[in-house]
């Protein structure tokens, strides 16, 4: 008897899933109004936004928007119809690729339309069914649904082990010599919810002790870490180590596409075998010439980065000063743990939002532990310190809340509105 294909999806929704008629349009698929920046309005009430990726501000960059602005006018949504290999290759593309090269100390670059597919692309790209990929066990989705497309062995190592990544590296030393393949290390410069530096200057020191190619997903990293910004690897001093550095333009850039870079000649073999790019629309010039800006103003004014750096250093110094557990992050990524369970964490995000205009991400099970409630904060250049000082006296009273119980007998007694 074959089943209908539906009735697993129509009897199981996913552990997230089940939560969707108490949390959507509140919790997961908010809506966030007026302009982007710390303060947005939520629901009708304006709120104090920890919630966005954009680290440096650049969203609402007067000199962003009217790049942005002119582009439109200029090209239009349209502009270039068509694949890169196509018709959709332009000078604002290869120069826009350029510039990213350059800036990330790298020979060549390739842009992508969108980090996540375009990363499983290169992932895809890069191995054949003989080579072995060894990743951390917290790697991002999107690596984690590249190495999925692998038709070869993958092993994964504990989150930042440096032990355990060796064992590993031993395990697909053994089997590549069998298969007469290679080895491809995929570990990420800022994982993005512990707010944990990958620990890229040690697995480059692995180098010289075992054959790989190292590619690194430096998403938050890039703009906010290093001297000029160039991410995890200049702050590491290891950057010429890394094989193939990838980043998103959604988080420093404050737009949409990425990038890949490496040495020439893995770019131009890239180029010509990614499939997320051979067979999809270049990314448009109001994404491109906007990017280009944005780039500009990140690589010219490091005090962004500066102004950036002011907030997280006072937030997450804040946070420690007032008894608040928050891992040990080194980068702009800011974690809050607390304990307690998926009915009292929503509970308790109820009266941030409600009553003390606090609006952040919330992180439960199953992308953390069960009986753990992660707070997700992502400081900018935009915050000030006032909103930092607002946001600890309205962390003090919720997690008096949590403790005494006050949130678990509302969520015991009742299901939290949020029409």
């Amino acid at each position: 008897m074959v089943k209908d294909l539906f009735e697993r999806i129509q009897n199981n929704k996913g552990p997230l899933g089940k939560w969707a008629s108490q949390a959507e349009g509140y919790y997961v698929f908010p809506k966030l109004e007026g302009e982007l920046g710390p303060r947005m309005t939520f629901h009708g009430k304006n709120i104090l936004n920890w919630s966005l990726n954009d680290y440096l501000g650049l969203a609402n960059h007067p000199e962003v928007r009217q790049a942005d602005t002119d582009a439109a006018i200029k090209y239009g949504a349209a502009y270039p119809m068509g694949a890169r290999m196509m018709s959709g290759h332009t000078d604002a593309h290869e120069q826009l690729e350029k510039e990213l090269a350059a800036f990330v100390m790298k020979e060549s670059a390739y842009l992508l339309n969108f980090g996540y597919q375009g990363i499983m692309s290169a992932i895809d790209a890069l191995v054949t069914k003989n080579d072995i990929i060894v990743y951390d066990v917290d790697a991002h989705a999107c690596i984690i649904d590249g190495v999925r497309l692998h038709m070869g062995k993958r092993f994964t190592y504990k989150h930042n082990d440096l032990e355990s990544m060796e064992k590993n590296l031993q395990r697909a030393t053994k089997m590549a010599t069998e298969t007469g393949g290679g080895i491809l290390f995929i570990t990420e410069g800022v994982f993005g919810m512990r707010g944990q530096q990958g620990k890229l200057k040690e697995i480059v020191e692995m180098k010289k002790k075992y054959n790989f190619r190292l590619l690194v997903d430096d998403a938050h990293g890039f703009g906010t870490l290093g001297k000029t910004g160039a991410g995890a690897g200049e702050e590491q001093g290891c950057q010429d180590g890394i094989d193939v550095y990838f980043s998103t333009f959604a988080k420093s850039m404050a737009s949409i596409g990425a990038f890949l870079a490496a040495d020439k000649d893995i770019i131009d073999y890239l180029k010509y075998n990614l499939r997320s790019q051979m067979f999809a629309k270049a990314l448009p010039m109001i994404q491109t010439v906007g990017a280009l800006k944005r780039l500009q103003l990140l690589r010219d004014n490091p005090g962004l980065k500066d102004k950036l750096w002011e907030n997280v250093n006072a937030l997450q110094n804040g946070l420690k000063a007032h008894g608040f557990n928050i891992g040990d992050t080194n980068t702009c990524v800011t974690p809050v743990y607390l304990e307690g369970s998926i009915p009292e964490a929503m509970v308790m995000v109820n009266d941030l939002r409600e009553n003390y205009g606090i609006f952040l991400s919330i992180v439960v099970y199953p992308v953390i532990p069960k009986g753990i409630i992660l707070l997700r904060m992502i400081p900018t250049s935009s915050h000030t310190l006032a909103d930092i000082d607002e946001t600890l006296t309205a962390f003090d009273a919720i997690r008096e809340k949590l403790v005494n119980g006050t949130y678990k007998k509302i969520a015991d007694a009742t299901t939290v509105d949020v029409s």
